[in-house]
């Protein structure tokens, strides 16, 4: 029986689930950081999940022209908050890091720092403007070259693909670069993610390979503020799917329902074209009705999963 999460990705397996977080702020004080802890190791400890994604946040005001509707305040490291203040939850974490912020001695030693059992997604810089640190393509290289044996993954964004078109090949480039997975940005247009997935799957097999793992991820939204925090992210809100959201009596509890119907019209599509789908649950606020709302949206889509036979 395949039951780590390591192994679950290798083989290709549909179903996997995934409950993202970022760590708290660098500016928490002591106390308050231990009680966000605490109410963390709590919540995450009875989610039905294979693993936990612990984000590397960056600032990515270089990516667009448009206000940031709220202030970017600097994280503790991610390495940091999964290895030592969750330690004690032992479910797989998969670990993000931003690797333009890095020089190549510093992610050298980075890399030799991990253990080999860790799994890991590099992400790189918000926009072509970013000259600083290393390329993504680069830190690939260096990945391979020092820790050939880690279980990398990388970013999928479908809006990009509904843009340029060219998102599928971009998963291919990163398929030889290394990497045995995808996790998606939060999905709220159907359209532009069956479009990735069919180019992907295409462009796969007339490759002669057979296509890996996309996770998507999904997240709720419980108000304007987060609408508009989410679109400067470079969510896409189909028009429809913005007034639906805009007009309910319950914002939130409409945001369960479409990202319930989402998932199971990708999830369909997907099986139809042999592509194994997972899941990732995150929430970009930290409202506590939302982060609520993102462990009910879990359990929901698991459900879903689990009656589907996987």
């Amino acid at each position: 029986m395949i039951s780590s999460l390591a192994e679950k990705l290798r083989a290709r397996k549909s179903g996997i689930c995934l409950y993202g977080l970022a760590p708290p702020k660098q500016a928490t004080p002591p106390e308050q950081l231990e009680a966000i802890v605490a109410q963390q190791v709590v919540r995450l400890g009875s989610l039905p999940v294979d693993g936990l994604i612990i984000y590397d946040i960056q600032d990515e005001t270089e990516r667009t022209s448009t206000e940031r509707p709220f202030p970017f305040l600097p994280t503790l490291s991610p390495e940091v908050y999964a290895h030592q203040h969750l330690a004690c939850l032992t479910v797989p974490k998969i670990i993000y890091r931003c690797v333009n912020r890095d020089a190549v001695t510093e992610f050298v030693q980075w890399l030799g720092s991990v253990s080999p059992s860790q799994l890991s997604v590099l992400v790189g810089a918000p926009s072509n403007r970013s000259r600083t640190g290393l390329s993504l393509m680069d830190a690939y290289a260096l990945a391979r070259q020092y820790t050939p044996d880690l279980l990398l993954g990388g970013i999928a964004i479908a809006e990009r693909h509904a843009r340029r078109l060219d998102e599928h090949e971009r998963l291919l480039a990163k398929t030889e670069e290394g990497c045995r997975f995808f996790v998606t940005q939060a999905v709220y247009d159907v359209a532009s993610t069956k479009s990735l997935l069919s180019d992907y799957a295409l462009a796969v097999r007339s490759k002669g390979g057979v296509p890996l793992p996309i996770i998507l991820t999904f997240s709720p939204c419980g108000s304007q503020k987060t609408l508009a925090f989410m679109k400067w992210l470079g969510i896409a809100f189909p028009r429809w799917l913005e007034n639906d959201l805009r007009l309910a009596a319950d914002p939130l509890a409409k945001s369960l329902e479409l990202c319930e119907r989402i998932f199971a019209e990708v999830w369909d599509y997907a099986r139809d074209k042999d592509i194994p789908l997972g899941v990732n649950v995150e929430s970009v606020s930290i409202r506590k009705t939302e982060i609520e709302a993102s462990v009910e949206l879990l359990q929901l889509l698991r459900r879903r999963i689990d009656k589907s036979g996987r």
